[in-house]
């Protein structure tokens, strides 16, 4: 009887251990898809002016929703509407900022994809 009850207990543990792992990863993800910034911060070093930073603010609100959109999609498909995502980001804050300003965003931009392993 003792040891079916260790055996028992040995099997939910590593059942919940499990199922914690699970729970991380699936936090994980969703933070890696998750482009919010801070705006001020943004602003700051890249030099807008107050018109910009609301353009800036509207072009990436509909970044975020299209890499969020890419986290839910299948798997298969991810990585072509993460690519569009990006795509018609850049496209559209080109527009938007200058040639300097523009270049200080796609180096911010291009180190925020690498450390998130979006580009593999």
């Amino acid at each position: 009887m003792k040891r079916l009850f260790l055996t028992v207990m040995a099997v939910l543990s590593m059942a919940v251990t499990f199922a914690e792992n699970e729970n991380l990863n699936s936090v994980d993800k969703t933070n890696i898809y998750n482009m919010t910034v801070n705006y001020s911060k943004l602003a700051e070093s890249l030099g807008l002016t107050q018109d910009q930073l609301e353009s800036v603010q509207d072009i990436h609100a509909e970044f975020c929703a299209d890499m969020l959109n890419a986290y839910s999609a299948n798997a298969d498909e991810r990585k072509e509407m993460v690519s569009k995502a990006i795509n018609k980001d850049i496209r559209y804050m080109h527009y938007v900022l200058t040639r300097e300003q523009y270049r200080k965003y796609l180096m911010i931009l291009n180190a925020t994809v690498n450390n998130r392993g979006l580009n593999k």
